[in-house]
């Protein structure tokens, strides 16, 4: 066969000759939050091949699942793979072994946006919503309440699905909101609202780009970990639920949206983590690997004016006392 298709079995497949890491459903787990779940294998039997020491390695690898974005690398020889068989008592070596590849890129996928991001602080009335239009642009009858989404299929959203209108017209919106500033570290809220009505989003995750993150976190609702990346500044941080409390992030009704949220302690560093400029707030958010559209930086929450520096709350209230006793002395 020429061009061979490989098709991922469902979990939980029983099959006598399945492979280790088989049957994914086409789907795999971060390996921060789950290894076992983060890699998938399979095999492939080509005739006869004794004998045939020329036997030529594959032109080319397309992969398809979960969607369009993949790109893969030329095939290429290398070491011969081993594996255990006979209930791990013996290894047994193939006769070749070719890699490729692959990597994701959303831009080649031009996929609609799936999800967006907003922003809030303490120290400002002022909401940054998501940019207008971010996952497509709401119907000119501002009175309709769901709308019919346009963006191509995907794992995450088809055209079938049905979301709440809003200005931005996305399923997902990721809102960072900064509560408190205290003297040695910050309080932050991270929400996550589901806007879609008929889906539910299980095994959710979140990827947030924060200058933050290279100091002591501590998160309360959600798991997290950092990952420490070579060639980016600041540090990311990977979130996902807790089992059996808040793994699936349930779709929106008529009445509410579906939410899962956490607060997050994060340690300062003078030097680099202040207020100005937006560095409380993050770069890049990801949602299950999906790139979320982050507000334009000149619409970020603005410092008051006239404030060099924000000084933690209790501070300020204990200046606040001592000038309202001074002036009564003065009668």
């Amino acid at each position: 066969m020429q061009t061979p298709e490989i098709v991922d079995l469902m979990p939980g497949t029983q099959s006598v000759n399945s492979p280790e890491n088989c049957c994914r459903g086409g789907l795999l787990s971060a390996s921060a939050i789950n290894p076992q779940e983060s890699c998938s294998s399979f095999e492939i039997i080509v005739g006869n091949i004794q004998g045939n020491v020329s036997l030529q390695m594959p032109v080319n690898l397309t992969l398809l699942a979960p969607g369009p974005g993949y790109t893969c690398s030329s095939i290429e020889d290398t070491q011969p793979t081993a594996s255990i068989v006979a209930g791990g008592l013996r290894e047994e070596e193939v006769f070749r072994t070719w890699k490729s590849t692959c990597t994701y890129s959303s831009y080649i996928a031009n996929r609609t946006p799936i999800c967006c991001v907003s922003l809030s602080t303490f120290y400002s009335p002022e909401i940054t919503t998501c940019p207008q239009c971010s996952c497509g642009c709401r119907p000119a009858d501002k009175k309709t309440l769901s709308c019919i989404s346009g963006s191509s299929s995907s794992e995450f959203i088809n055209s079938l699905d049905t979301v709440r209108c809003t200005d931005h017209m996305c399923p997902l919106r990721v809102h960072w909101h900064i509560k408190t500033n205290y003297a040695d570290h910050w309080r932050v809220k991270l929400t996550v609202t589901n806007l879609n009505y008929n889906r539910n989003y299980s095994n959710w995750n979140i990827l947030v780009h924060h200058p933050g993150f290279s100091q002591p976190t501590t998160t309360y609702s959600f798991n997290s970990t950092l990952l420490h990346t070579a060639g980016i500044s600041d540090d990311v941080a990977l979130f996902w639920g807790i089992d059996y409390f808040n793994t699936e992030l349930l779709s929106a009704d008529k009445d509410q949206v579906g939410s899962v949220s956490t607060e997050i302690l994060l340690a300062k560093d003078h030097k680099t983590f202040t207020l100005h400029y937006g560095w409380a707030l993050p770069r890049t958010i990801y949602f299950a690997g999906e790139n979320c559209v982050m507000p334009s930086p000149d619409t970020y929450p603005m410092l008051p004016n006239g404030s060099s520096t924000l000084r933690p709350f209790h501070n300020l209230i204990l200046i606040l006392i001592i000038y309202v006793n001074y002036k009564i002395l003065l009668f």
